[in-house]
């Protein structure tokens, strides 16, 4: 009867070893996916700065063509009258 149990027992205990080492290989397999997502989250944010950078500088640059373009039509409009 002893016997028995120690075989249950053991039965157990080596389930319960698989069943660790399965959820450790799980735990550093998320961990790394989310070493990866961190990566891809920081690179995203890199290149939205750069964006919105260049977005900045093409709204000034729109606006210095605009007012050269007043200015000419302002001269055009001088020269006309």
């Amino acid at each position: 009867m002893s016997y028995e149990i120690l075989n249950q027992l053991e039965t157990k205990i080596q389930h319960t070893v698989n069943t660790i080492d399965t959820l450790q290989q799980e735990i550093s397999r998320l961990k790394q996916g989310n070493q990866e997502l961190e990566q891809l989250i920081n690179d995203s944010s890199d290149e939205m700065k750069a964006l919105r950078d260049e977005n900045e500088k093409l709204k000034h640059d729109q606006q210095v063509w605009q007012q050269r373009i007043q200015t000419l039509l302002t001269k055009i409009g001088e020269i006309t009258q």
